[in-house]
């Protein structure tokens, strides 16, 4: 199979905010192989840089991402079901780092997000959305069903009705529907929405990192774990923030009545 060179931007802003751009717009950004693996490749990079407070995954021209390039599925169906497994057990590792860094990941979601490019903005911690965005996820339309977590997130955000409705009638939500059902956090106006996700994800990235990580950690495993499990983790990540620099710059800024200064230690 031939394979293009991988088209995601990284760029880290002084702000410690680190953005992912998916760059293929005369393709509205259809993800191929190398993609993937240039998006988790950005992820790893991000989590380990000091720097790096806030990560942002965004696409370039007026499309978030429009899925997998069909144009090329052919070569991809043709595969033995032993390659194709393969292929696929590799590739979305991309969506599980999502989850496993534990630094904000924010989605700015500058357009439509189509099949598994709408899965890769529903990976993302928080969705930030342009007026012109949309979400689709019609992978019956073609034979084929959700993948890269598609049915994880779906449900979790939706719920199974709403899931089984958006699969099954192949629609497409606008933002402001995403919004009112509690899968996109805040809509822009599109001539604002590039400053917008600059503001929001520079306000996130002035908290310590620690608790940042901290509170990315619990809420996901309270998710799925009882409530005994999650005050256990609660209190060992309460235990270990309280022996931060940072937590107890945040206890003397506020009995000093002035705005911390936190310096990830």
């Amino acid at each position: 199979m031939t394979e293009s060179p991988a088209a995601v931007r990284y760029e880290v802003s002084e702000a410690g905010v680190a953005t992912l751009t998916l760059d293929r717009p005369d393709k509205r950004n259809a993800m191929m192989p190398p993609d993937w693996r240039a998006l988790e490749d950005g992820l790893d990079a991000a989590a380990v840089d000091a720097k790096v407070r806030v990560i942002v995954v965004t696409g370039a021209g007026e499309t978030f991402c429009s899925g997998g390039d069909l144009k090329t599925m052919g070569e991809r169906l043709a595969q033995s079901p032993v390659q194709r497994s393969a292929e696929l057990h590799r590739l979305v590792r991309s969506t599980q780092r999502f989850r496993e860094t534990l630094k904000p990941v924010i989605g700015a979601i500058n357009g439509p997000a189509i099949g598994a490019g709408c899965v890769v903005a529903l990976a993302c911690d928080v969705r930030l959305a342009a007026a012109r965005a949309a979400f689709s996820v019609p992978f019956l339309r073609i034979g084929m069903q959700p993948d890269f977590g598609g049915a994880y997130f779906l449900p979790r955000i939706l719920g199974t009705a709403k899931t089984f409705e958006l699969l099954w009638m192949q629609d497409s939500l606008s933002a402001t529907e995403a919004a009112e059902l509690g899968l996109v956090n805040r809509v822009f106006p599109d001539d604002e929405f590039d400053e917008s996700v600059r503001e929001f994800a520079e306000r996130v990235a002035r908290n310590p990192p620690g608790a940042l990580a901290m509170s990315k950690l619990t809420v996901y495993h309270g998710a799925e774990q009882t409530l005994r499990e999650l005050l256990d983790l609660e209190a060992l990540a309460q235990t270990v923030l309280s022996k931060s620099e940072d937590a107890q710059e945040g206890v003397q800024a506020f009995v000093e009545k002035r705005r911390p200064r936190f310096r990830g230690q």
